[in-house]
């Protein structure tokens, strides 16, 4: 269990790479840190009722027990707050996705972020391609289209144009 947790852990902290420039708040981190302590702390208390239950210790035996509940409980507190704050998480990568999109040229390297984002989520705009209608980069180019990572692997001639949303 230990093992599987630090590599969630680890997993979500490789991942938060990618999509850093969307997530300006470092707290985002957090809960990968703490399922990776978390596994550690598990690690040690798997030896120590490892060892408990090798000498027949009933004292370590409770030790053990005490301990896993404790994580349990601290595992369930995690579950609500996570519930109870989704909202505010969601809003707050909206807010700042949002301002991603308005520095969007095409060149910088927001910019790239945000093409690897659409190709890997397979997604186009926040909530979809009208978003781009109110960013400068759709003002300043004038073809009434989206960046070209907006568009479907399938689709072999996508411009980006707006005419064709099923390509998008």
């Amino acid at each position: 269990a230990a093992a599987g947790l630090s590599y969630v852990g680890a997993y979500v902290i490789n991942t938060y790479k990618s999509y850093d420039n969307f997530l300006q708040d470092k707290y985002a981190l957090l809960p990968a840190v703490i399922i990776i302590c978390v596994a550690v702390v598990m690690f040690v208390i798997g030896l120590i009722g490892c060892c408990a239950t090798f000498r027949e210790s009933r004292v370590g035996l409770g030790l053990f027990l005490a301990i896993i509940l404790i994580i349990f409980i601290a595992e369930v507190s995690a579950f609500v707050l996570g519930f109870v704050y989704r909202e505010k998480v969601k809003t707050d990568v909206q807010g700042t996705m949002r301002s991603v999109f308005e520095k969007y040229d095409g060149k910088n390297s927001e910019s790239i972020v945000v093409d690897y984002l659409q190709e890997q989520l397979h997604c186009c705009g926040v909530k979809n391609y009208s978003d781009w209608t109110t960013t400068q980069w759709f003002n300043s180019t004038g073809n009434n289209s989206v960046p070209h990572s907006c568009c479907q692997q399938e689709a072999k001639n996508c411009t980006g144009h707006l005419d064709h949303p099923q390509e998008l």
